[in-house]
């Protein structure tokens, strides 16, 4: 492993108040993270008080743009080798989660790592076991990371902006296994209605990414 690589962990934030407190004091305990940046998209609760007084990076933004936005607005302030995004909704990370996350690509064994949960609630299991490449928990080398211009307008969609990215330049993936590790629902954080409506939107931005690779396809072939 190449301990000289500095590692940048990004957070996109909305209204994660009940979350992100423990997930940056993770990071900080994580002596391989040199920068932690969370970027607040458009929250209105205490996600950035939160985020201030544990003296990381904030980028503060005045209306929500999208997970995409969010990241993208994030990655102006990298200041490293390797990037390790996180989502803000995470239970119980843990420095050996994050260690096991940045691990793969710095020992050069890949150029991005893809984390899915394993052992923690059967819910969020389930569904990375079905889709483990929709995961937000993945580390990637920051030269790689800018070159996805595809990433601000993704929204939902980023996971699979970079995935499509990854396999259109035949990047090499490793697939990491985070034992105990699970994240909120958006039926828990903004109730059952809110949270449909939220989830619909999120498969949406993810499919509508999909057909547009399917479009590509068929130009190209």
């Amino acid at each position: 492993m190449n301990n000289k690589e500095k590692i940048t962990a990004i957070i996109a934030a909305y209204n994660e108040e009940k979350t992100i407190g423990p997930i940056i004091d993770t990071l900080k305990k994580t002596p391989l993270i040199d920068q932690i940046i969370v970027v607040s998209d458009g929250s209105t609760d205490k996600t950035v008080q939160i985020a201030r007084n544990r003296g990381v990076d904030v980028v503060e933004l005045s209306q929500n743009v999208g997970k995409g936005g969010a990241l993208y607005r994030g990655m102006e302030y990298i200041q490293a080798d390797v990037v390790l995004l996180l989502d803000a909704d995470l239970v119980d990370l843990t420095e050996n989660h994050v260690v096991s996350l940045v691990q793969p690509v710095l020992s050069n064994r890949a150029d991005v790592s893809i984390g899915v949960f394993e052992k923690g609630r059967f819910a969020t299991d389930f569904a990375q076991k079905i889709a483990p490449f929709l995961s937000g928990q993945r580390a990637i080398r920051a030269d790689i990371l800018l070159n996805i211009s595809s990433i601000e307008l993704a929204r939902f969609g980023v996971e699979t902006a970079i995935n499509k990215y990854v396999k259109k330049m035949g990047i090499k993936v490793e697939v990491v296994s985070l034992p105990g590790l699970t994240h909120l629902m958006k039926e828990e954080k903004m109730g059952i209605v809110k949270g449909l409506k939220e989830r619909v939107k999120m498969y949406w931005e993810i499919l509508k990414i999909l057909l547009a690779e399917g479009v590509d396809k068929e130009k190209n072939g």
